[in-house]
């Protein structure tokens, strides 16, 4: 017998969080519990303030749409649904069928703050390749510049991820790189998205030679993953561009023409994240996901991360919005 409840939490957060121009001083979401049997599946639905299309309450109306029609056995199309919500949802099916490996890639790029010694701590402990992220794009380009420069220059044998989120004007992704000195340029993996448009950062990888990676281009309408000069990777973040089954065919045209795939996080709670170490390693095990984010909370949510020490929250003290 099929059974379904959907859950509501709020995780407080780091007061240092900041999406935009909003300081986000809480997580808010939906996890989806469906029953089939003896079998459960778990899902979350959290859409990112400033980056999602749909609203929570959005979410919460279209996920109680879907789960009715699964819960009376009709065929469900989940990319017509918010992508919050074909994500989340696709997740718990993958669950409820056993279809989800429990080996995951928990070894991440850590987030760097700005302060050298701690990001020279957490890359003490990783395996392998050291590969770090910056946020860049918030302050003055030079300032971002001389970063970058100062990180490379200090531990050299890391090599950076950095993510504009389309902040720069061509003239301001020029005088980033015109800081960067340029025998560190090759130790830039790739950065993300750092001009308005995609045409421009296509520009500028061209102009400067740092590799480039999408992440909201992804998700603008009619994308498809092509062999585009400078172009690197492709940054996928499954809240917001939909289903697993979406994410994993993105991931497959990458790697046909052997560009790299990188599962990313859109600050979920720890349910969500462990679970996108598990896709990662799944479908992308070649590439160190993008999952730093489970210090930005004060709490955990019913699994935990590995060798994390927040509290945990459970499942059994989120108040329930539907049920059936």
């Amino acid at each position: 017998m099929k059974t379904a409840k959907i859950y509501q939490y709020q995780l407080p957060m780091d007061s240092g969080v900041i999406l935009r121009e909003q300081r986000l001083q809480q997580r808010d979401g939906l996890i989806i519990e469906l029953s089939d049997g003896s079998r459960i599946g778990k899902g979350e639905i959290a859409p990112l303030p400033e980056f999602s299309k749909e609203t929570l309450e959005q979410a919460r109306e279209d996920l109680i749409s879907l789960t009715q029609l699964w819960l009376s056995g009709e065929e469900v199309d989940l990319d017509s649904h918010c992508p919050s919500v074909a994500f989340g949802f696709s997740m718990a099916l993958l669950e409820l069928e056993g279809s989800l490996p429990q080996q995951g890639n928990y070894q991440v790029a850590p987030l760097c703050s700005g302060d050298p010694d701690d990001l020279v701590v957490k890359l003490n402990e990783m395996n392998g390749k050291k590969i770090a992220k910056i946020k860049v794009g918030l302050y003055e380009p030079i300032r971002d510049g001389m970063v970058v420069n100062m990180f490379l220059e200090l531990i050299p044998d890391l090599s950076l991820r950095l993510d504009a989120n389309r902040n720069w004007t061509p003239k301001k992704a020029e005088q980033f790189a015109n800081y960067v000195n340029p025998q560190f340029r090759s130790r830039i993996e790739f950065l993300e998205e750092p001009c308005h448009t995609p045409e421009e950062s296509l520009a500028f990888s061209e102009a400067t030679g740092i590799a480039i990676a999408w992440d909201e281009t992804v998700r603008d309408d009619g994308f498809e993953v092509k062999i585009q000069q400078g172009v690197k990777a492709i940054v996928i973040k499954p809240t917001l561009v939909g289903s697993v089954a979406k994410c994993i065919e993105l991931i497959e045209s990458a790697e046909q023409l052997g560009m790299q795939a990188v599962i990313s996080s859109s600050i979920e709670s720890s349910l969500a994240l462990t679970q996108l170490a598990r896709l990662a390693e799944w479908k992308t095990p070649k590439s160190i996901p993008g999952l730093d984010t489970i210090d930005l909370f004060k709490l955990q949510l019913d699994t935990a991360w590995p060798n994390c020490k927040l509290p945990m929250n459970l499942l059994s003290e989120l108040d329930v919005v539907w049920e059936n």
